[in-house]
Protein backbone atom coordinates (compact mmCIF):
# COMPACT_ATOMS: atom_id res chain seq x y z
CA UNK A 1 0.00 0.00 0.00
CA UNK A 2 1.51 3.38 -0.78
CA UNK A 3 1.53 6.22 1.84
CA UNK A 4 1.26 9.52 0.90
CA UNK A 5 2.58 12.02 3.13
CA UNK A 6 0.36 14.42 4.37
CA UNK A 7 0.29 17.76 3.69
CA UNK A 8 1.72 20.91 6.17
CA UNK A 9 0.40 24.22 6.27
CA UNK A 10 2.57 27.32 7.22
CA UNK A 11 0.45 29.66 9.93
CA UNK A 12 -0.10 32.04 6.81
CA UNK A 13 -1.67 28.97 4.77
CA UNK A 14 -3.61 28.29 8.17
CA UNK A 15 -4.78 32.29 8.57
CA UNK A 16 -5.58 32.33 4.61
CA UNK A 17 -8.25 29.38 4.92
CA UNK A 18 -9.86 31.02 7.85
CA UNK A 19 -10.03 34.01 6.96
CA UNK A 20 -11.85 33.01 3.74
CA UNK A 21 -13.87 29.99 5.15
CA UNK A 22 -17.68 29.61 6.90
CA UNK A 23 -16.16 27.21 9.43
CA UNK A 24 -13.43 27.14 11.81
CA UNK A 25 -10.11 25.47 11.77
CA UNK A 26 -8.05 24.12 14.32
CA UNK A 27 -4.19 24.17 13.61
CA UNK A 28 -1.74 22.06 15.09
CA UNK A 29 1.85 20.90 14.31
CA UNK A 30 1.24 21.80 10.38
CA UNK A 31 -1.98 20.32 10.15
CA UNK A 32 -5.13 22.06 9.73
CA UNK A 33 -8.20 20.02 11.18
CA UNK A 34 -12.19 21.14 10.00
CA UNK A 35 -14.35 21.95 13.56
CA UNK A 36 -17.30 20.10 12.72
CA UNK A 37 -20.56 21.07 13.83
CA UNK A 38 -21.84 19.96 17.55
CA UNK A 39 -24.96 18.69 18.71
CA UNK A 40 -27.57 20.12 20.05
CA UNK A 41 -27.00 19.02 23.59
CA UNK A 42 -23.28 20.48 23.00
CA UNK A 43 -24.62 23.61 22.35
CA UNK A 44 -27.21 24.06 25.18
CA UNK A 45 -23.81 23.12 27.63
CA UNK A 46 -21.64 25.15 26.09
CA UNK A 47 -24.30 27.89 26.23
CA UNK A 48 -25.69 27.71 29.70
CA UNK A 49 -21.80 27.34 31.29
CA UNK A 50 -21.27 30.92 28.66
CA UNK A 51 -23.94 32.39 30.02
CA UNK A 52 -23.29 32.01 33.56
CA UNK A 53 -19.86 32.72 33.67
CA UNK A 54 -20.37 36.00 31.88
CA UNK A 55 -22.71 36.62 35.10
CA UNK A 56 -21.14 35.47 37.73
CA UNK A 57 -17.95 37.33 36.44
CA UNK A 58 -19.54 40.56 35.85
CA UNK A 59 -17.39 43.22 37.67
CA UNK A 60 -14.84 40.70 38.89
CA UNK A 61 -12.13 42.01 36.15
CA UNK A 62 -12.47 38.47 34.48
CA UNK A 63 -14.82 37.75 31.73
CA UNK A 64 -16.01 34.78 29.40
CA UNK A 65 -15.90 34.39 26.03
CA UNK A 66 -17.75 31.80 23.78
CA UNK A 67 -16.18 29.25 21.23
CA UNK A 68 -15.53 32.04 18.63
CA UNK A 69 -12.30 33.35 20.59
CA UNK A 70 -9.62 31.73 18.88
CA UNK A 71 -6.74 30.65 21.69
CA UNK A 72 -2.83 30.04 21.12
CA UNK A 73 -0.98 28.02 22.86
CA UNK A 74 2.93 27.95 23.38
CA UNK A 75 3.23 24.63 21.31
CA UNK A 76 2.02 25.74 18.11
CA UNK A 77 -1.94 25.02 18.44
CA UNK A 78 -4.58 27.47 17.54
CA UNK A 79 -7.98 26.73 18.52
CA UNK A 80 -11.41 27.41 19.51
CA UNK A 81 -12.66 26.28 23.32
CA UNK A 82 -15.92 26.37 23.96
CA UNK A 83 -15.91 28.74 26.77
CA UNK A 84 -12.56 30.30 27.80
CA UNK A 85 -12.52 32.86 30.75
CA UNK A 86 -9.86 35.92 30.76
CA UNK A 87 -8.73 38.03 33.78
CA UNK A 88 -7.31 41.11 33.08
CA UNK A 89 -6.58 42.35 29.48
CA UNK A 90 -7.14 40.00 26.77
CA UNK A 91 -3.60 39.51 25.30
CA UNK A 92 -3.69 39.14 21.99
CA UNK A 93 -0.70 37.41 19.41
CA UNK A 94 0.94 39.10 16.64
CA UNK A 95 -0.37 37.32 14.14
CA UNK A 96 -2.33 38.28 11.07
CA UNK A 97 -5.54 36.96 12.75
CA UNK A 98 -5.17 38.27 16.37
CA UNK A 99 -5.51 34.84 18.87
CA UNK A 100 -5.88 35.05 22.92
CA UNK A 101 -2.99 33.64 24.90
CA UNK A 102 -3.54 34.32 28.39
CA UNK A 103 -6.92 32.28 29.64
CA UNK A 104 -7.38 31.49 33.27
CA UNK A 105 -9.83 28.13 32.62
CA UNK A 106 -10.71 26.76 29.63
CA UNK A 107 -14.38 24.41 29.09
CA UNK A 108 -14.71 21.79 26.72
CA UNK A 109 -17.77 19.51 25.92
CA UNK A 110 -16.62 16.52 25.16
CA UNK A 111 -17.85 14.24 22.45
CA UNK A 112 -16.79 10.54 21.31
CA UNK A 113 -14.59 12.10 18.41
CA UNK A 114 -13.11 14.42 20.92
CA UNK A 115 -13.15 12.91 23.70
CA UNK A 116 -9.50 11.13 23.98
CA UNK A 117 -7.90 14.44 22.27
CA UNK A 118 -9.56 16.83 24.73
CA UNK A 119 -8.14 14.64 27.66
CA UNK A 120 -4.53 13.91 25.75
CA UNK A 121 -2.76 15.78 23.46
CA UNK A 122 -4.58 19.24 23.66
CA UNK A 123 -4.74 18.80 27.68
CA UNK A 124 -1.06 18.71 27.43
CA UNK A 125 -1.12 21.71 24.55
CA UNK A 126 -3.00 23.63 27.26
CA UNK A 127 -0.76 22.76 30.22
CA UNK A 128 1.92 24.89 28.75
CA UNK A 129 -0.25 28.29 29.15
CA UNK A 130 1.41 29.98 31.73
CA UNK A 131 -2.01 31.51 32.47
CA UNK A 132 -4.25 28.69 32.42
CA UNK A 133 -5.70 27.62 35.96
CA UNK A 134 -8.53 25.29 35.03
CA UNK A 135 -9.24 22.93 32.58
CA UNK A 136 -13.09 21.86 32.33
CA UNK A 137 -14.14 18.99 30.49
CA UNK A 138 -17.95 18.38 30.54
CA UNK A 139 -19.63 15.20 29.19
CA UNK A 140 -22.36 15.81 27.15
CA UNK A 141 -24.15 12.15 27.11
CA UNK A 142 -24.32 11.96 31.16
CA UNK A 143 -23.72 14.20 33.75
CA UNK A 144 -19.97 14.08 34.33
CA UNK A 145 -18.00 17.68 34.83
CA UNK A 146 -14.31 16.97 35.81
CA UNK A 147 -12.25 20.36 36.53
CA UNK A 148 -8.69 19.96 36.65
CA UNK A 149 -6.95 22.82 38.64
CA UNK A 150 -3.15 23.56 38.56
CA UNK A 151 -1.51 22.85 41.81
CA UNK A 152 1.50 25.68 43.18
CA UNK A 153 3.61 22.95 42.69
CA UNK A 154 2.77 22.65 38.79
CA UNK A 155 1.09 19.61 39.18
CA UNK A 156 -2.81 18.98 37.95
CA UNK A 157 -5.43 17.84 40.11
CA UNK A 158 -9.20 16.09 39.00
CA UNK A 159 -11.70 16.66 40.81
CA UNK A 160 -15.38 14.72 39.14
CA UNK A 161 -19.03 15.78 39.67
CA UNK A 162 -21.77 13.19 38.63
CA UNK A 163 -24.84 14.75 39.84
CA UNK A 164 -27.22 17.14 38.68
CA UNK A 165 -26.91 18.66 42.45
CA UNK A 166 -23.19 19.07 42.49
CA UNK A 167 -21.58 22.49 42.62
CA UNK A 168 -18.87 22.78 40.35
CA UNK A 169 -16.24 25.24 41.96
CA UNK A 170 -13.51 27.59 39.86
CA UNK A 171 -11.54 28.57 42.52
CA UNK A 172 -9.35 30.60 39.71
CA UNK A 173 -12.01 32.91 38.90
CA UNK A 174 -13.79 32.83 42.69
CA UNK A 175 -17.32 31.89 41.38
CA UNK A 176 -18.81 27.82 40.70
CA UNK A 177 -21.82 26.39 39.12
CA UNK A 178 -24.38 23.59 39.47
CA UNK A 179 -24.46 21.09 37.48
CA UNK A 180 -27.95 21.47 37.21
CA UNK A 181 -27.44 24.75 35.09
CA UNK A 182 -24.33 23.28 33.72
CA UNK A 183 -27.21 20.55 31.93
CA UNK A 184 -30.17 22.85 31.62
CA UNK A 185 -32.42 21.25 29.00
CA UNK A 186 -30.14 18.35 28.60
CA UNK A 187 -31.25 16.35 31.67
CA UNK A 188 -32.81 18.81 33.74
Amino acid sequence: MLHRPQRHFTIAEYFDIEELSPIKHEYCNGEIFAMAGASLQHNHISSNVHAHLRTALRGTGCNAFGSDLRISTPGGLYTYPDVSVICGKVELTADRLESATNPVVLVEVLSDSTRDYDRGEKFTLYQAIATLREYVLIEQSRVLVECFRKQPDGAWVAEAYGDLDAVVKLASVSTSIVCRDVYREVFS
